[in-house]
């Protein structure tokens, strides 16, 4: 099974599909995110985070 990025517009408490695909990419490491597992993004930067991790790395960079 190929495996297509989707597109994504990111939403307070939820997301909308505007490409219909399986994954998307974290902004910060790169990883493929399935978008069962989609659990965590930023509205107003329109990016997805792999983990927590990945939420924390980017909040201290937008602090610096």
């Amino acid at each position: 099974m190929i495996k297509k990025l989707a597109k994504i517009k990111y939403l307070p408490n939820n997301f909308q599909i505007i490409e219909k695909g399986d994954y998307v990419k974290c902004a910060v490491s790169g990883k493929n995110i399935d978008l069962e597992n989609l659990n965590y993004w930023n509205v107003e930067l329109q990016e997805a985070y792999f983990s927590p991790i990945e939420v924390n790395v980017r909040y201290k960079d937008l602090k610096k």
